[in-house]
């Protein structure tokens, strides 16, 4: 992915985020998914048209699963539709990103960059989950993983793209965000999903928008 997409990816799962803890307006919102998934579409369209090797493809692919999910989110949310059908898009784009992921690690050797994609397969999963099956319960620990993986996974790593500076990252330390990651969430969770499961109500008609 482009270091300036991947920059505009963790602005976009920012706003995301706060939408799913009903902290920003859903129309105003959706607006800005636009203008990312337009992004993220063009820049696919002509790494492809001007890519070299397969492999060159396969690498400006992976960035329509980003650019589609935002375009779906805008309109989606713009429209005031039931949200399940991004759910259930999100389970096809989680099984793709996991794909991505592994063939970063075991075709091009960089593990930093497959666990970014690794962590986003959680995160379409987590929306699948909420949006799809209906556990409602669980919006809140989706929007905090959204907004944390917004800096770990896309803002931090895209700014050192920018600066050159992405390929010295250790995968000790992407491993390390991960942890962290993954020991907030399960903190965050602890403390709203009780609340949460008492509120009752169906995921689908959250008006929500997702990432990754």
């Amino acid at each position: 992915m482009s270091s300036v997409g991947l920059l505009f990816v963790g602005s976009v799962l920012f706003m995301n985020g706060l939408l799913f803890l009903g902290k920003a307006d859903v129309k105003g919102v959706a607006v800005f998914n636009l203008f990312v998934g337009g992004l993220q579409t063009a820049i696919p369209f002509y790494l492809i048209a001007t890519a070299h090797t397969p492999n060159d493809i396969l690498s400006a692919a992976g960035i329509f699963l980003f650019g589609f999910t935002y375009l779906y989110v805008g309109i989606v949310n713009l429209a005031g539709f039931k949200a399940d059908g991004i759910g259930w898009y999100s389970l096809w784009v989680a099984a793709l990103a996991t794909g991505f992921g592994l063939t970063t690690i075991l075709r091009f050797h960089d593990t930093p960059t497959g666990l970014l994609w690794l962590q986003w397969a959680v995160l379409w999963g987590l929306f699948w989950v909420v949006l799809a099956l209906g556990f409602e319960r669980l919006t809140a620990t989706a929007g905090w993983l959204t907004l944390i993986l917004s800096l770990t996974t896309c803002t931090i790593p895209g700014f050192l793209l920018l600066l050159g500076d992405w390929g010295r990252v250790p995968a000790w330390a992407v491993v390390a965000s991960i942890v962290a990651t993954a020991v907030a969430v399960i903190l965050v969770a602890i403390r709203t999903v009780p609340a949460r499961a008492q509120a009752g109500g169906a995921a689908s008609d959250l008006r929500v928008a997702l990432p990754n």
